[in-house]
């Protein structure tokens, strides 16, 4: 078997990534994104392990073709890399250093996420080129991954509330409604059978935005733990949510969101607290059992991200509302709203910011601990802002108002937010606590039936 290129480099200079629902929007986004930060602030020599997961193989294999044409245009075009290299610079020296493989999961069909995971962890991935620009990969071994994003999901909505639209419009304002609209039109008590041939059911959306992720993130977690005398970062599990996840949203006796007509705001206002909780005490048990690894393994940590007001597919529009809609999308960021990236690449920053930040960076900013989501100013240029997530604050503590304005933390924050106080972050915990044990207990339940 011939080693892949990478074996050439030293650990620190490579680094693996693997992002769900990578054919088009957002996930799209997250791997153009890291491939252009990537070749951008690494080294010459370091290479990019990127697999973008989609639901057959023809989708792999036309994402991986347009995951390279979009290498190679920006290896082509960009004056910082041609500037590092000097001129001499070839783009093939950077495109060869972009490496793109993909697997296939459906994540409302549990039995192909485990078939994944086990050709991640014992089996081998091949990615063909003819082109002298990438190299032609056969039945290479993954041998680590350093963050796993969790973007794929469904919106489990069929439409526009109409009489509603106006109403938010007129009463919270444009800037409010587009931001964190209730005019979305939801179906509720949708179910599948997540193990075909099995009689049993799960709700949809909940399998495709939460317990999909769930069961596949505790499979790969021998590839995401690192030896304790590792200099490398532990693993990252990267979950995806939405700005528009608040309090009332999740029933904790309705956690497979099958009452409710807000199944994929409950479904992010679940991942919000999985994910902010991870490293808490009240979580701790059930945590440990999940992230589950020898003495002498660093297990990996668990982050959040969302992308901010993005117009992607997920919800259904007519071509004459996505028109005017993407309109109003970027009126309302000139108009001064920090929450609108709008096009899926934009949304990208703030998961492609966790994946490749330092992790010295991220302890520094306790960076568990709090929602990173994708900003843009009025022309569009991007960053990452911390966002006030409702019962746990912007970092999980009673925080000042003072402090909170200092920080410039109050800009493009949600009418009739209160800060939090000691009690409601004491009941978040407890949220999360039992959270973890319910989602454990639903993962021993399938792995059984798996």
């Amino acid at each position: 078997m011939v080693p892949p290129p990478w074996d050439r480099a030293p650990e620190k200079d490579t680094l693996f990534v693997l992002v769900t629902g990578a054919n088009s929007g957002i996930g799209f986004g997250i791997c153009q994104r890291l491939i252009d930060d990537y070749l951008s602030t690494r080294s010459l020599t370091s290479h990019l392990i990127l697999i973008p997961t989609t639901r057959s193989l023809k989708k792999s294999q036309e994402t991986i073709t347009a995951l390279r044409e979009h290498a190679q245009k920006f290896a082509e075009s960009s004056p910082a890399l041609r500037s590092r290299t000097g001129q001499n610079y070839n783009p093939q020296q950077a495109t060869r250093r972009i490496h793109i493989l993909s697997v296939q999961i459906d994540l409302c069909n549990l039995p192909t996420i485990t078939a994944a995971a086990s050709q991640l962890l014992d089996g081998t991935l091949s990615s063909p080129s003819t082109s002298p620009l990438f190299e032609s990969l056969t039945n290479v071994k993954i041998p680590r991954l350093d963050s796993i994003i969790f973007n794929a999901g469904i919106g489990g909505w069929y439409g526009l509330n109409y009489a509603k639209v106006a109403h938010n419009i007129f009463t919270k304002g444009l800037i409010s409604a587009t931001t964190w609209p209730t005019f979305k039109g939801g179906n509720s008590g949708q179910t599948i059978t997540p193990a075909p041939g099995s009689q049993d059911t799960m709700g949809e959306v909940f399998c495709a935005n939460v317990f999909g992720h769930y069961l596949f993130a505790q499979k790969l977690v021998p590839l995401l733990s690192r030896p304790a005398s590792s200099s490398l970062s532990p693993g990252r599990i990267i979950w995806e949510s939405s700005i528009d996840a608040d309090w009332d949203t999740f029933s904790l006796d309705d956690l497979q969101a099958l009452e409710t007509n807000a199944a994929y705001e409950s479904t992010k206002r679940l991942t919000d607290v999985l994910a902010l909780t991870s490293s808490l005490p009240t979580s701790k048990p059930y945590v440990d059992k999940y992230l589950s690894v020898s003495e002498d393994k660093t297990p990996p940590k668990i982050y959040l991200a969302h992308p901010g007001i993005v117009q992607t597919t997920l919800f259904p529009l007519n071509a004459f509302m996505f028109f005017w809609y993407q309109v109003v999308l970027y009126l309302v960021r000139w108009m001064g709203s920090p929450w609108h990236p709008i096009t899926g690449y934009n949304g990208s920053t703030a998961p492609a910011w966790l994946a490749l930040a330092e992790q010295e960076a991220l302890d520094s900013e306790d960076a568990e601990r709090v929602k990173w989501g994708s900003a843009a100013d009025r022309w569009g240029r991007c960053y990452v802002r911390k966002t006030e997530v409702d019962g746990w604050g912007w970092e999980g503590k009673v925080e000042e108002l003072r402090e909170l304005k200092k920080k410039g933390l109050l800009r493009g924050r949600k009418g009739g937010m209160e800060l939090v106080k000691e009690e409601r972050l004491v009941e978040f915990k407890e949220l999360g606590g039992e959270v973890w044990k319910r989602l454990e207990a639903l993962r021993g339940e399938w792995e059984g039936k798996l």
